[in-house]
């Protein structure tokens, strides 16, 4: 708490946070243009903002895309304003997601951070045990011996059965990372789409998921899982509108069961 009161203290910190609340996933050129700042000054409240919880940043390629993380906001709000401010402040602070249909990518990607108090390797078995999965996908979840290329069979809702969707296993280290391709669109995607050969074209775009686990920053936050979702054709991409309200729902699920029985998957 006290590197976040810390962090929000500093007027030039707040306005890079304005400017990543505007426009999430920009560089340090970006953050810095039109600012009365250095380049290296930008880079040390960055720094500070990372250290924090409130801002997380990806390499991708040369470049280094920063993104707004605003769950300890969230966790200000609860403790000190929430119980006085009912429902008031709420959705100014909701996790915001980085589908960058505002920048001129020709592949566009979905990235979200979320911070659970758990060890990477507890957070890892969550991500793999087929039976946890179904309580934080609502019944649905990926089953996998989770070896590099195996299938990654897929549970078509709580009564369903685990059907082979095309998926396989791209990556799994465990306490570290996962990856695996995500399955096309379904025939229970049809009525979202005009014609049968818009949805027919759709159907041949392949995505692929990757979950990265690693230490937060600071102790008291846990763990800092980074999920990338990328592979989508362009920004209208139906696929990428479905997953990026619905990793945030499950992400958020999965955080909430792992603190409530602290990581222990067996309960």
């Amino acid at each position: 708490m006290d590197e976040v009161f810390r962090a929000l203290a500093d007027t030039s910190r707040r306005r890079l946070l304005d400017r990543l609340r505007a426009r999430d996933g920009q560089t340090l050129r970006e953050l810095g243009e039109g600012l009365a700042m250095s380049r290296q000054a930008v880079s040390k409240h960055l720094a500070v903002l990372e250290a924090a919880g409130l801002v997380t940043s990806a390499r991708r390629g040369r470049e280094k895309f920063h993104h707004l993380d605003p769950a300890p906001i969230q966790e200000l709000f609860d403790r000190w304003i929430g119980k006085y401010e009912h429902g008031r402040a709420g959705e100014a602070v909701r996790p915001r997601r980085s589908p960058k249909e505002e920048r001129p990518m020709d592949k566009p990607e979905f990235v979200y951070v979320i911070y659970i108090r758990a060890t990477p390797e507890r957070v890892y078995e969550a991500l793999t045990d087929a039976e946890f999965a179904q309580r934080y996908f609502g019944g649905w979840g990926p089953r996998s011996d989770w070896r590099v290329g195996s299938p990654v069979l897929w549970k078509m809702g709580p009564q369903g059965a685990y059907e082979d969707l095309g998926q396989a296993v791209m990556e799994a280290v465990p306490g570290r990372k996962l990856a695996y391709t995500w399955h096309r669109i379904l025939p229970m995607h049809r009525q979202l789409f005009d014609s049968d050969a818009e949805f027919e074209r759709a159907r041949t775009e392949q995505s692929q998921v990757a979950f990265d686990i690693q230490a937060a920053e600071s102790a008291s936050l846990g763990v800092k899982l980074t999920i990338t979702h990328d592979g989508f054709e362009s920004a209208d991409s139906e696929m990428l509108k479905g997953v990026s309200d619905g990793w945030v729902m499950i992400l958020s699920t999965l955080k909430t069961l792992l603190e409530q029985e602290g990581g222990d998957l067996a309960g």
